[in-house]
């Protein structure tokens, strides 16, 4: 069980009324002790390889060699995020079902590995571009909120890059999807000389949070939904300070918050649904500590801003599969299956069903007999 220490607890001046009530509501300090949820890990289980061999699967598909050596997939190994000490030649063939392995001589006449598709593989990744294709809006407002709820409406490519599998971006969107759209972004060089991806314009219609658009835009003091681990509990001082802390005034996160005191419970409150609506932008509702990590300034967040998903197991859930940590968006699930999935979801599921199958195919040994044979190709 999960205990909530709470120390030096200044609650807010109930009495007090108007912008002096907001500013005297004091950051309550809360220590808490992580809980496991064996359900949400089971939603976040498999996604690291998933992510790579989608990521492969996109540069075999778009080169204009029917195989691409090995030498040349290691090139793009940093964006995979498999383990520093795996081969990337042991990961591929780990999954025969999507990858086929030949060789072709170099210059002194040794093999060199080289990869091409599988049929299964390919079928699945037409289908893949076909459902790119048909929500190509759906991902551009995506990127487009996800700059709206930046100070400046604008991101470097690299932290972009950092969040398009989450977003359901293609590998290559920065080819492939932004130049389609000459008047929504715009590419701009930042002050420390990175490139960066500007939005062009506002749309107030874009501007509604996904708890707004549940609750309505009236509604002024909106309350997180919230779920806990089985088992978990909560003091009653806990409980209190955490009702008090929902009926506070729910700040949107496209709106200005730079009046508010950082310092307390309604800052604190807004930087909670600043990454409620982030994650809800992904279409697995969940993302990579270290992704966000570096969206302090562009979203004009206080030092140590990531604290809240420790401070909220209510409302986020911090799983440690993979050796990482991803913050999960609990209120996104129902167990461990997403509420609302986006057909890329569906598609991923594919991949991996076909994954599964070839880890198996491979462990009873049905594929030891093709790898053993080396095919010679010029």
């Amino acid at each position: 069980m999960v205990g909530w220490l709470v120390n030096g607890v200044r609650g807010c001046a109930k009495n007090r009324k108007g912008y002096n009530y907001l500013q005297t509501c004091n950051l309550v300090n809360i220590k808490l002790k992580w809980a496991k949820d064996r359900v949400l890990d089971e939603a976040v289980a498999g996604q690291r390889d998933l992510k790579a061999a989608m990521i492969l699967v996109s540069l075999i598909s778009s080169s204009p060699e029917t195989s691409v050596p090995i030498y040349r997939l290691r090139l793009h190994r940093r964006q995979l995020g498999i383990p520093d000490e795996l081969k990337l030649s042991t990961f591929i063939r780990r999954y025969p079902t999507i990858f086929h392995e030949t060789f072709f001589p170099d210059s002194a006449g040794t093999p060199v590995p080289a990869f091409r598709l599988t049929a299964e593989a390919s079928i699945l990744r037409q289908e893949e571009l076909n459902v790119l294709q048909q929500n190509q809006m759906d991902l551009v407002d995506r990127v487009r909120k996800l700059l709206m709820l930046m100070r400046h409406t604008t991101l470097p490519l690299q932290t972009i890059d950092q969040l398009k599998w989450d977003l359901g971006l293609p590998y290559d969107y920065q080819q492939t999807l932004i130049p389609n759209f000459p008047d929504v972004f715009s590419s701009v060089k930042l002050e420390d000389e990175r490139i960066g991806l500007k939005l062009l314009s506002w749309d107030n219609l874009l501007a509604i949070s996904h708890l707004q658009k549940n609750v309505g835009l009236s509604e002024k003091n909106i309350a997180f939904p919230i779920g806990f681990t089985r088992g978990f509990g909560l003091r009653r001082k806990c409980t209190e300070w955490l009702e008090d802390w929902q009926k506070l005034p729910y700040t949107s996160p496209y709106s200005d918050a730079s009046h508010l005191d950082p310092r307390t419970d309604i800052s604190e409150k807004r930087i909670v649904g600043v990454f409620h609506e982030l994650l809800h932008l992904t279409i697995h509702k969940q993302t990579e500590r270290k992704n966000v990590s570096n969206l302090r300034k562009p979203l004009g967040l206080p030092q140590k801003f990531t604290k809240v998903f420790e401070r909220h197991p209510g409302i986020f859930y911090l799983s440690k599969k993979s050796d990482t940590q991803t913050v999960v968006l609990r209120d996104a699930f129902n167990g461990s299956e997403l509420l609302e999935k986006h057909p890329l979801v569906d598609i991923r599921r594919k991949y991996g069903a076909l994954m599964d199958k070839g880890l198996l195919d491979r462990s009873r040994g049905l594929y030891r007999k093709a790898t053993d044979v080396k095919e010679l190709s010029v």
